[in-house]
């Protein structure tokens, strides 16, 4: 079991279209019921080729991160930027859940977000994932949460957002 061992080297990189596609819809593949719902907000079914690209575009408002483990993807961030505001998504392998992954991203993305202009981070988030709205409520206190169904929406000052982080983006 991963938790009970030495934290594994795992590397964060920006992902590259085309060469990327393949690992990230082996990854998407291998997320358990459960994870799938709670990221993409449907349960299992073979991901398209658009949601696949969609996953590892980048451009001038789109970024996209991934969580390595040697050649395998174990965690994917993606942001949308507009005016001002990041919107973000974040997913985790089951395995490598609880170990940290999922927070590195979400500082990585942020950092980026906040060069590109961003002064906001959202995210959507259902309902029924307590360990990210409590994360959400550690991490970000002052984040405006609201529920709007299954979901609740999640804003946060990057500023606040980003404070305890180090280093700088990753090259662009």
């Amino acid at each position: 079991m991963l938790g009970t061992q030495a934290r594994p080297l795992v590397d964060i990189r920006a992902a590259r279209p085309g060469d990327d596609e393949e690992r990230v819809r082996l990854f998407v593949e291998g997320l358990s019921r459960a994870t799938l719902t709670n990221r993409f907000f449907v349960g299992p079914g073979r991901p398209s080729a658009s949601l696949i690209r969609a996953m590892v575009a980048r451009d001038d408002r789109r970024d996209a991160l991934l969580a390595l483990h040697g050649d395998a993807v174990i965690g994917h961030a993606m942001s949308h930027l507009a005016e001002g505001e990041a919107e973000i998504a974040v997913v985790v392998d089951d395995r490598w859940q609880n170990l940290g992954v999922g927070s590195r991203l979400v500082r990585t993305l942020l950092r980026r977000a906040s060069v590109r202009g961003a002064v906001v981070v959202g995210m959507d988030v259902m309902t029924e994932n307590r360990r990210v709205l409590s994360m959400v409520r550690r991490a970000w206190p002052s984040a405006t949460i609201d529920t709007q169904g299954t979901s609740v929406e999640i804003k946060a000052d990057l500023a606040f957002a980003e404070q305890g982080s180090v280093g700088s983006p990753l090259t662009m």
